[in-house]
């Protein structure tokens, strides 16, 4: 779909600078309202998203939650809240739905996976999403992964089978993808990214 090494910047592009990896302990220090990610003990500043990433996840966020509340499914969560997955990682996601079966992670935060996770890339985070994150919600039981590139107007699925990911959807700038896990979820590129 896209070369990743082109586009993405190199890891520790955004990384603050330490000497030993943290915690979820290190991170609970931080203020509320803090614009970092705990990404492999290491502390991510996130700035500010730019108008066209979130347009993109009103977008996606007001598709899903249309769908989950006539179903009645579950939560759907927009960013930023803090998704405690790991001792060494706390993200924060664009877009998450958690079903009714795994509510219980909901509590002030969420401590725990939720079944379908969507990130919207920007440049200064896009490393992250596409690898060790990526990795992290795979190891750790997110049934579902979607990978949105405004720039290249493109969505995957990712859907977590036994043998790890499989990328079961993909479409560029016209087409559509599918959810596994929701039914009637679908999004069409031509309505995501409208021609200007």
């Amino acid at each position: 779909m896209r070369n990743v090494q082109q586009q993405v910047p190199q890891r520790g592009e955004m990384m603050l600078t330490s000497q030993r990896r943290k915690t979820t302990k290190d991170f609970d220090l931080l203020p509320e309202g803090k614009p970092y990610q705990l990404i492999d003990g290491e502390l991510i500043m996130s700035p500010s998203p730019v108008y066209e990433h979130q347009r993109v996840v009103r977008e996606l966020s007001t598709l899903l939650w249309t769908i989950v509340k006539q179903g009645r499914l579950g939560e759907v969560i927009v960013a930023p809240i803090d998704i405690y997955v790991t001792e060494m990682d706390v993200f924060q996601p664009d877009i998450i739905f958690i079903s009714h079966e795994r509510r219980s992670i909901i509590q002030d935060k969420i401590h725990g996976v939720p079944d379908l996770v969507i990130e919207v890339l920007s440049p200064p985070t896009a490393y992250y999403d596409l690898v060790h994150k990526k990795a992290v919600y795979e190891a750790s039981g997110v049934r579902e992964y979607w990978i949105v590139d405004p720039k290249e107007q493109s969505v995957e699925v990712f859907l977590n089978t036994p043998t790890g990911f499989q990328a079961v959807a993909d479409a560029s700038r016209q087409g559509g993808v599918r959810s596994s896990i929701i039914e009637h979820f679908e999004v069409h590129l031509t309505e995501l990214f409208p021609r200007q």
